[in-house]
C-alpha cells in the first residue's frame, strides 16, 4: 500500500510514469457472451479502465491428470496494479470456470499519456 503511495506522488510530482504502476491482466472464458459480460462489469465497476476482447484462443492444458484442449476467448484488462487484488476477487465470484485462469504483468513502459487517460478511466463518479 506504502508502495502504491509512493508511485502515484512521484507519477503526479514529476509527471512521469513509474514501473509497475499499471498491469494487464490477462483472463480466458469459454464464451464471447461470458467475456463480454465480466468485461463490461470490470469496467462499470471502475476495476478497470479498458479491456480487449481476442477472439478464440486455441488453449492445451492438464485438467484431473488428462490433456485437454478448448477454444477461448482472452481478455486482456488494464488496470492499475493496485487494483489487481479486488479485480481478481471479483472475476472468481462471476466466472464460471471452477479455477479461472488469472494473472496479472506489471507494465514497465508505455505512453504517458496513455496512463494518463487509464487513470481517467478508473476514477470515481
Amino acid at each position: 500500500m506504502l508502495r502504491t503511495l509512493s508511485l502515484q506522488l512521484h507519477s503526479a510530482v514529476t509527471g512521469s510514469y513509474v514501473s509497475g504502476t499499471y498491469s494487464v491482466v490477462f483472463v480466458n472464458c469459454p464464451n464471447e457472451q461470458i467475456a463480454r459480460e465480466i468485461a463490461r462489469a470490470v469496467l462499470d465497476k471502475k476495476l478497470a479502465a479498458s479491456v480487449n476482447i481476442l477472439p478464440k484462443a486455441s488453449s492445451l492444458y492438464f485438467w484431473n491428470g488428462e490433456i485437454e484442449e478448448a477454444t477461448e476467448i482472452l481478455l486482456l484488462i488494464k488496470t492499475k496494479t493496485s487494483k489487481v487484488h479486488v479485480l481478481s476477487g471479483y472475476i472468481r465470484l462471476v466466472h464460471p470456470f471452477e479455477i479461472p485462469e488469472v494473472f496479472s504483468l506489471p507494465v514497465d513502459q508505455g505512453d504517458v499519456r496513455y496512463f494518463k487517460w487509464l487513470e481517467e478511466g478508473m476514477e470515481e463518479d
